[in-house]
């Protein structure tokens, strides 16, 4: 395997908690079930009890156990106090989870100025050719316009805070400190990154395949939700029965991100402890989740709703460009990209957070009552089969100034559906959104628009029962060159009746009562679980498909 797609996968999975901000508020994503937790008693403990053998108990440690640092009046371990908070944390986990650690898990402590430095070339060593076809995806879902490299909205997007993560090449822990010196632990933080090693020596995390963000997020819907169920746990734990280590909240101001990078990686997060829920719900206690590593989520719909079996059409675009045009290949292969259900979703839910824009799914649909999470249950979107988005460029394209090569570039995106009208659900959503963006019907051409500014091009639409194919091009005469038989001359064929309007975003910011609330839908989450969704997106800067 390829060593920076080696490396990708560990941060893709190893990464759970970056603070972008301190989360708003503390629920959690959807409203959990916590049911029966496995619960040790004094009358239940074994008299010999072992690290690998007994639930609860770590090294000595047991997971009621006091510690000296629990009557501190702050999060703040040295490095001699470490190791019995580690511990301690540790038998916690197993006590929620009902599994023991295999292994010991290194713990260590950095200062954020390491950790800067050390993931620095994540997006340093982005080639050029998979910087044109993130650019090209990005356009793609209107997510980064022209201007923008996707490149830089990516590592912005991961530029807050890390709180700390899991690397599972080294099954190591890594916490990260403002001060190294004087590092506050957050055992809810702790105690999610921990429960991915419990993941790794159980199930064997880097086992999964990841070669779409629609893979990576219906994998994300099992690991996360665990991981999120978990830490939910814990915390609901340290205000009723055990004493924690809680850093003090610190003030910050919302985040600047990009919303629709942001909720195509979210979704696992957001949808998977409810999916962790249904699996509890089927067998006896854990039993059920932990099946589902065996057979894990095939696509986001399976985590978007629990209990339906939705097994990805095979999708493969035919290339029918011309000998001017060609597919973009990365190591030999078609530069091409699954985004699934959840990525649709966020395509029309991207301007939800901005009060200012209409959006095609806004805010009252889109966000969660409890300000927890979004909702990925969308009738625009919930018949999606599968979907392949492969990247194109001109024989005329600077490939060696990505940003440059965007304007020579362009995609056919084909979309499979479950029904005829399903896909015209679809239909009338992606005409929405080609409207909120000012595109232009093109005269004499069927189903064919331009755009003229943040995402200027061509598009023509094509729908043939089952399927809707989108095909992008610099100018109308290249779509064609593109994709033989795009924009044919004649009238427009597609007829959507009854299709809804954007929905208006008025006072998407307000609470109840009128007056203005900061609470950001999705950031209710706690810190660690915000975190997670970020680094996915970083992940994705670098995968490499060289086993398509």
């Amino acid at each position: 395997m390829n060593s920076r797609r080696t490396r990708t996968a560990a941060v893709l999975l190893a990464v759970s908690a970056l603070l972008l901000v301190a989360a708003v508020g503390g629920a959690v994503p959807g409203a959990l079930s916590l049911g029966p937790i496995g619960e040790t008693t004094e009358a239940d403990r074994a008299d010999d009890p072992t690290t690998d053998g007994t639930v609860g108990y770590v090294e000595g440690y047991w997971y009621d156990d006091e510690l000296a640092v629990d009557d501190d009046d702050d999060a703040v371990v040295e490095d001699d106090e470490l190791e019995a908070v580690v511990y301690r944390s540790m038998a916690r986990v197993e006590e929620i989870r009902g599994l023991t650690f295999e292994d010991d898990v290194p713990v260590e402590v950095i200062s954020r100025e390491e950790f800067e430095a050390d993931n620095d070339d994540l997006f340093a060593d982005t080639a050029g050719d998979e910087r044109i076809q993130l650019n090209v995806n990005a356009e793609a879902l209107f997510a980064v316009d022209r201007e923008t490299d996707a490149t830089e909205a990516q590592e912005a997007l991961y530029g807050g805070t890390v709180g700390g993560y899991y690397e599972p090449a080294t099954n190591q822990v890594v916490l990260v400190s403002d001060s190294a010196e004087t590092p506050e632990v957050d055992e809810a933080i702790l105690g999610h990154e921990l429960l991915h090693a419990l993941q790794d020596q159980q199930f064997d995390l880097s086992s999964y395949d990841r070669e779409t963000i629609d893979q990576d997020n219906a994998k994300n819907g099992l690991i996360e939700g665990d991981a999120v169920w978990v830490e939910t746990a814990y915390e609901q734990r340290c205000g009723e029965e055990w004493n924690c280590l809680e850093p003090a909240d610190a003030a910050s101001d919302p985040p600047d991100v990009n919303w629709v990078l942001y909720a195509s990686i979210f979704q696992p997060y957001s949808d998977g402890p409810d999916y962790v829920d249904h699996l509890r719900e089927q067998g006896e206690d854990w039993d059920a989740v932990n099946a589902a590593y065996d057979d894990p989520p095939a696509s986001t719909s399976e985590v978007i709703r629990p209990g339906e079996d939705r097994e990805p059409a095979e999708v493969d675009v035919e290339d029918r460009s011309n000998e001017s045009w060609s597919q973009l290949e990365i190591d030999g292969e078609p530069a091409a990209e699954t985004y699934g259900e959840a990525g649709l979703v966020s395509m029309f839910a991207g301007d939800a957070h901005d009060s200012d824009e209409p959006s095609v799914i806004g805010p009252d649909a889109f966000f969660e009552a409890d300000l927890g999470g979004y909702d990925y249950d969308q009738p625009y979107t919930d018949g999606w089969a599968g979907d392949e988005l492969v990247t194109y460029v001109a024989d005329d394209a600077d490939t060696d100034e990505p940003t440059v090569a965007a304007d020579r570039a362009g995609y056919v995106w084909e979309t499979e559906w479950t029904s005829s009208e399903e896909a015209e659900q679809f239909l009338a959503g992606y005409e929405q959104q080609l409207e909120l963006q000012d595109a232009e019907a093109v005269d004499d051409r069927q189903d064919t628009y331009v755009i003229d500014d943040s995402y200027p091009g061509a598009y023509y639409v094509d729908h043939d029962g089952e399927t809707v194919t989108i095909v992008n091009a610099p100018a109308v005469e290249e779509l064609a060159a593109v994709d033989d038989g795009a924009a044919p001359e004649g009238e427009d064929t597609i007829e959507i009746d009854n299709a809804p309007e954007p929905e208006a975003n008025d006072d998407a910011e307000a609470s109840d009562d009128g007056d203005e609330d900061d609470s950001i839908p999705g950031f209710g989450v706690s810190a660690a679980v915000v975190a997670a969704a970020i680094v996915v997106a970083v992940a994705t800067v670098a995968r490499v498909r060289s086993n398509r």
